[in-house]
């Protein structure tokens, strides 16, 4: 996956504005507008409380914050684009005219992302990696967004019904390069585009291990590299208990990808791993910038 004269990215160019990356990674604040995800699903169903809590996103250190009105939990169900636009759009909207921070659109639906991005968000976050709508290309060059590219084996309700790879790094990595290639082939330029390799989404506890682990050999692609890691599974599968709280190993996932280069984390407490990345960066100071090996 080495693409000559390619290193660690340094920043995102969005339409309005480019976030810059440092030792620190941006955190993508979560927003889930919907009633059924894993971890917050109902919470902020209700359009005023989904705003509320991006503003607290705001003020606890979000960069970026991800609005979604359809959950991509294992076996969840498809929403209609009506429905999602429904969700999201007055959240969206709301946002708009009371941060600055640039506001991403969690969608594979071209039309959801359309009209997202006239309402003002920037990023559309798609965990198809614009394979779930053939229009979405046309969105992204008419419009000029920013996109992240996800890894994902089969969909929301398949994909952890066996998730098998022979490698699962190289063959990630492989389906990232070759979904950029395609969008940089349309016309969309390698600096608004981010990779994410799908923590969760057709993996087992093994394959999310070894992804985060080697994460670093992902920069040699040349985008920024965003990981959503908050609260998965995995961490209970680790730890061996389901009901346990899982904010401690997101924080710890937090600072051994911080210790990797990785620019952007998605996560729901942004508080907590904000502060953790504060004290990092601090007493690792001195420290190379970022450790890629």
């Amino acid at each position: 996956m080495d693409l000559p004269g390619v290193s660690r990215a340094m920043c995102w160019r969005l339409p309005r504005t480019h976030l810059e990356f440092g030792r620190r990674p941006l955190l993508m604040g979560i927003v889930n507008v919907t009633p059924d995800s894993f971890s917050d699903g109902g919470r902020y169903l209700d359009p005023q409380a989904a705003v509320e809590h991006a503003l607290r996103l705001e003020a606890e250190g979000a960069a970026i914050l991800d609005i979604g009105g359809e959950s991509t939990r294992p076996y969840a169900q498809p929403v209609e684009a009506a429905e999602e636009l429904r969700r999201v759009m007055p959240v969206i909207r709301e946002l708009s005219q009371k941060t600055s921070l640039p506001i991403s659109i969690d969608t594979h639906k071209a039309e959801v992302a359309r009209e997202a991005i006239a309402a003002g968000a920037q990023i559309v976050n798609d965990v198809t990696a614009l394979r779930g709508d053939s229009r979405m290309i046309e969105v992204l060059l008419e419009t000029g967004a920013a996109v992240c590219l996800m890894h994902m084996q089969g969909t929301p309700q398949t994909m952890q019904d066996n998730p098998v790879y022979q490698n699962v790094v190289a063959e990630v990595a492989g389906f990232l390069e070759e979904r950029l290639r395609i969008v940089q082939s349309a016309g969309v330029p390698r600096e608004r585009v981010a990779i994410d390799p799908g923590i969760g989404f057709g993996k087992r506890l093994e394959h999310n291990l070894m992804l985060l682990r080697e994460i670093d050999r992902f920069h040699s692609l040349g985008c920024a590299i965003l990981v959503g890691h908050s609260r998965k599974r995995f961490i209970a599968e680790l730890i061996g208990d389901f009901s346990a709280d899982r904010l401690p190993g997101t924080v710890a996932v937090a600072l051994a990808l911080a210790r990797k280069g990785v620019q952007i984390l998605r996560v729901h407490d942004v508080g907590a791993v904000a502060q953790a990345l504060r004290v990092f960066e601090a007493v690792t100071e001195g420290d190379p910038s970022p450790v890629v090996e």
